[in-house]
Order: structure tokens, then C-alpha cells, then sequence
């Protein structure tokens, strides 16, 4: 039996960031409707040539659950993200979450991370920690995600295993105290500058396993040169970091941003 979200934990929201997601929005927003039914979800749709965006206008308008937030560009998985957030907070939501919509995050494991943030300000579903795995994955980039995180631990003093994942949950509390108004990350970094921003402010970032499944339908958005670009930003914030301590200081949130 399927298990509803937690109560203690308030109003809920998934954020659902789209670009050309036809043949999966449809498929993503009624699983997690059904495995967690108290919850909303928020499409961001960044003007999906495809349709994507009629497909999620069609479901909102038969549930009021579904909220679909559509944006005129392509600006990248950070911008939409700053969006979908701004919206949630604006509208009082507890928690804040985030999901990709291809499937790769399964909504019936949702409630691991709703549980997991009954003493987190952060929960991240983690491929990299004990019961965590991935699914239909070459090695190749098994490799490049378990390296470039261990190089992100190494280099910006982190403990998190899993922090480029995408599945997560965030108090609304967390969100107005890591200065969203200063991410300046657009692309896929801006999930491990989110993470960081939150160990900053001395915020408390749990991790729970989860199984990723690599996309059946569609095309995916990470590549070889978007993994490159993440850690050219990356190590510029290490570097800085380095520096900050060497003068004494603790690099603030804006320091992270001017980095780049």
C-alpha cells in the first residue's frame, strides 16, 4: 500500500523542471500524484517546442493539484529551479522539492526523503551512499559521477556523497537562508552550490539512498562537455575557498557567486 506524505512536515510542493518531456510528464506527474496524494506539483516549463507544456496546461486543468509555471526560454535547470522556487515560497509551501521528469527519480521512493527531513533543513536522495545505486547505466559515466563527486568533497570540504543529485527536498526556512537572490548557477553546478550554501549557513544536509534509472523515452540534457563546465565552476569556488582560509576568513555566499 502506498503511504501518504508526512503530515508533521506541512504543505509540499514538487518542483518538475521540463524541456521536451512529452512522452514523460504526463507518466511522471500521475505517479507521484498516486504515490503521495496530498502533495502539489509544479511543471516549469521552459517553452518546450514539443508541446510539453499544452500536455502539462491539460493535466493542471483537471486536477488543481498540478500547477504549471511556463517560461518563454530555455534558461537551464538552475533558472528554472530559481523560478519554481520563487513561486512555492510566494504561495507558502512548507517544503520545496525537486524532481527530474524523466523518470530517473522514482516518486514511490519520495517518502524516504520526506521522512528523512523530520531532522534535516535538507534531504538529498543519494545514489553514492550504502542502498543507494543506479540503474542502466554505462560505466563510463558511473566513473565520471562517483569521480566528480569525491573531487567535489576533496575540494570544497564537503562530506556530501551524492551532491550533484537532483532529488531533494528543502525546508522553506533552508530556501530563505542560503540568498537565493545571489545564485547566479544555471546549469547542472547549481545543485552542488545549493548544497554548499546550505553547510554554510550551518544548516543540517541529510542524504537517503535512493535507485536512479537512466531515462527510457526522450533525450537527456547532461552531456560529457555539461559535466566538464560544472567542475571548471566547481574548482574556481575550491580555489577560493583555499584562499579565504588562507587570509582567515569564511567565504560567504556572495564569495561562492562572484567566483564565477
Amino acid at each position: 500500500m502506498l503511504v501518504d506524505h508526512t503530515p508533521d512536515l506541512g504543505r509540499v510542493v514538487m518542483v518538475v523542471p521540463t524541456y521536451n518531456e512529452a512522452d514523460n510528464i504526463a507518466w511522471i506527474v500521475g505517479r507521484l500524484r498516486a504515490a503521495q496524494p496530498s502533495l502539489d506539483v509544479l511543471v516549469v516549463d521552459d517553452g518546450s517546442p514539443d508541446g510539453t507544456g499544452d500536455i502539462a496546461d491539460g493535466l493542471a486543468a483537471t486536477d488543481p493539484q498540478v500547477h504549471v509555471l511556463h517560461r518563454t526560454t530555455k534558461g537551464g535547470l538552475g533558472a528554472a529551479y530559481l523560478a519554481g522556487f520563487a513561486w512555492a515560497l510566494e504561495r507558502g509551501y512548507d517544503v520545496i522539492g525537486e524532481m527530474d521528469a524523466d523518470g530517473s527519480h522514482q516518486p514511490e521512493q519520495l517518502q524516504r526523503l520526506l521522512t528523512g527531513l523530520l531532522d534535516a533543513d535538507l534531504v538529498i536522495g543519494s545514489r553514492w551512499i550504502p542502498g543507494g545505486s543506479v540503474v542502466n547505466w554505462p560505466w563510463e559515466r558511473e566513473v565520471l559521477s562517483r569521480g566528480g563527486n569525491l573531487y567535489v568533497r576533496m575540494l570544497l570540504g564537503i562530506k556530501v556523497r551524492d551532491a550533484t543529485a537532483g532529488y531533494r527536498l528543502f525546508r522553506r526556512t533552508t530556501l530563505e537562508k542560503i540568498h537565493l537572490d545571489e545564485v547566479r548557477s544555471t546549469g547542472y553546478v547549481f545543485q552542488t552550490d545549493l548544497v554548499t550554501r546550505t553547510l554554510r549557513a550551518g544548516l543540517t544536509v541529510r542524504e537517503v539512498p535512493i535507485e536512479f534509472v537512466e531515462r527510457v523515452r526522450g533525450e537527456s540534457k547532461m552531456s560529457g562537455q555539461v559535466a566538464v563546465e560544472s567542475l571548471k565552476r566547481i574548482t574556481a569556488w575550491g580555489i577560493r575557498e583555499r584562499w579565504a582560509r588562507v587570509k582567515g576568513r569564511t567565504t560567504t555566499g556572495r564569495d561562492l557567486v562572484s567566483s564565477r
